[in-house]
Formats: C-alpha cells, sequence, structure tokens
C-alpha cells in the first residue's frame, strides 16, 4: 500500500481541547487536556494521514487583553495575534502529539509540523459592513464608547466586534498536500487560519476572524480530505437541545442537516457553523463528515459515536 492509498482524515479541535469551561487555562491545564484527544489522533494515524486545525479563542482574547493592560509597548493588530496563536498552540499540540506517538513505539513515529497559515477572504464580504464576532476583554459601558473599533453588549457585557467572512482559499493548501502526501502530521488553519485579502500579487492582514470550522471545511476540500471530523463540548448534533425532545441525530444527509438548521435546532453561534461547515466540505466532494465530543474521536471514525453526515443520494 503506498501513501496515496491511505484516506486522509482532518480533525478540527474546539477551544475546549485546551481550556475547560470553569477553567482559567494556565499551560499546565492545556496541556493536559490535549492528551486525551491527541492519544486518539495518534493511534488513528496508524491507518489514516492526518490533519490536524483548532480554535483560538481564548488565547487570542488574552492576547487582547493583555494589550489592553500595557502601554508601554505598541499595540499589534490582530492579525499578528492571530499568527502568535498559530504558533503558540501549534508547539503545544505538536509536542504534546509527538510523546503520545513515542508511547507507540518507534514504527508509529511520524513526522510533524505546524504551519502559518493564511486564508483568503473577499474585501467586498457583507461581514465587514457587520462585524459581530465578539473578541477580548469585557468592556464597561464607558470604555465601549471610547474606543476607535466597533463595540457590542454581549451576555458577558461590552465587547469588541469585528468581521467574521467567509473563507474563500488556504494559501497554502499546495505546501500541505506536500506535506500530507510525504505522510507528515500538519497542524493548520489555527483558529481560522490568518485572514487576509488580495492587494494585486500580494496579500494584507485584516482586522476579522474566520470561524475555525469552516476554514477547516475550505481545506478539507481543497486538501483532499475524505474525512472531516469537528470535535467539540458535546457529543454530536442533537436535535431539540436542552428541550423535552432532545435527540442525537446519529446519521443524516446535507440536506436533511441544513432544513433541521433551517427550522432552528442547529443555532447561530454553537451547532448551526459546525453543520454549514460539514455540508460546504460534502458539497464539495468529500465522503463524509463527523462531530463528536473532543473524548469520543475514534468512536466516531469507527462509527460508534457522534453524528455523521453525509451527501445527499445522487439523482
Amino acid at each position: 500500500m503506498t501513501a496515496a492509498d491511505i484516506p486522509i482524515l482532518l480533525v478540527a479541535l474546539g477551544g475546549n481541547a485546551l481550556i475547560r469551561k470553569g477553567q482559567p487555562g494556565t499551560v499546565e491545564e492545556q496541556f493536559k487536556n490535549l492528551r486525551p484527544p491527541l492519544r486518539q489522533i495518534a493511534r488513528l494515524s496508524r491507518n489514516w494521514r492526518i490533519l490536524i486545525t483548532h480554535g483560538n479563542g481564548p488565547q487570542v482574547g488574552n492576547l487582547l487583553l493583555q494589550q489592553e493592560c500595557c502601554d508601554a509597548v505598541p499595540k499589534l493588530p490582530l492579525e499578528i495575534l492571530v499568527a502568535q496563536t498559530q504558533g503558540q498552540i501549534g508547539y503545544m499540540i505538536e509536542s504534546s502529539l509527538d510523546s503520545e506517538l513515542m508511547k507507540l513505539g518507534k514504527r508509529f513515529q511520524k513526522p510533524l509540523v505546524s504551519l502559518l497559515t493564511y486564508v483568503v477572504v473577499d474585501a467586498d464580504d457583507p461581514a465587514f459592513a457587520r462585524p459581530t464576532k465578539p473578541i477580548g476583554p469585557v468592556l464597561s459601558a464607558r470604555q465601549a464608547g471610547n474606543l476607535p473599533y466597533p463595540t457590542r453588549k454581549t451576555a458577558k457585557g461590552w465587547r469588541r466586534v469585528v468581521a467574521s467572512p467567509e473563507p474563500l482559499t488556504v494559501i497554502e493548501k499546495h505546501e500541505i498536500r506536500r506535506l500530507i502526501e510525504m505522510d507528515f502530521i500538519v497542524i493548520c488553519c489555527g483558529g481560522g487560519g490568518i485572514p487576509v485579502i488580495r492587494s494585486g500579487r500580494a496579500f494584507d492582514g485584516v482586522d476579522a476572524v474566520i470561524d475555525k470550522d469552516l476554514a477547516s471545511a475550505r481545506l478539507s476540500a481543497e486538501a483532499g480530505v475524505d474525512t472531516f471530523l469537528i470535535a467539540t463540548d458535546v457529543a454530536g448534533a442533537y436535535l431539540d437541545y436542552g428541550g423535552r425532545n432532545q435527540r442525537l441525530l446519529r446519521t443524516t444527509t446535507v440536506s436533511e442537516a441544513l432544513a433541521y438548521t433551517r427550522r432552528g435546532h442547529f443555532p447561530p453561534g454553537s451547532m448551526g457553523p459546525k453543520v454549514e461547515a460539514a455540508a460546504a466540505f460534502l458539497k464539495a466532494g468529500g465522503r463524509q463528515a463527523l462531530i463528536t465530543s473532543i473524548n469520543a474521536i475514534e468512536e466516531a471514525v469507527a462509527g460508534r459515536a457522534g453524528t455523521r453526515i453525509v451527501p445527499d443520494p445522487a439523482v
């Protein structure tokens, strides 16, 4: 069997892979939280070629908070902070995964690489006219009224908001494909990627945040991924979540999943973007998308856990 015969699995790790609800998010906590999902990914790498993407919400928020608390050095734009978190979290995933691979024995060792990743967005995307993504520290109403950027009142208080445009393409897709062909495990698209717009033959960074799952779906389509798995803090996609008739959706098609979304089962800001990302991947030719708990990655790949979304039957 050649490397080309081995299927490709992309695992999109949610923010809870590093910082659990209620935790302050110390480095020690983040490394400990990474062990269960990466132990599973290490075992899966025996039969799959692996891509790993990840969120960065708490980490980039912490960097913004640190900036707000210090005027002694120049403040950095959001694109640079996203790049910093890609390096920070990439290092944590890479070093932790290397340890798990070593436990499996020498013959299961694989080369690892963390890749800074740009994602192109459209400068005319309507999202830039309606920033909605809260980032950074919670502000008082007085602080929010004196800032040079838009703010919005959220459940936590006033916060800065930025645009969340649609990802169009991953700049490093060719390099990622080459690395996968060489059997590297690639960690990339951290935090949805560094958002850039085309400026002639070059790219300019913009103050925006790209949804991590939508960026992962775009990469999955461009890198020839077979299975796209979104690991989150719930067992899968539920119908009537939190209601009297709550039910885990085990297997569904793209059309059925989008119909459930329109009926309000998968709201924006929670399960909605995950289902949307799965549908985008499958419409682009993917084989299956899985949504599952961070602790049930292997079980979902084996078909025993989570929600499985498949393409619509051919007419």
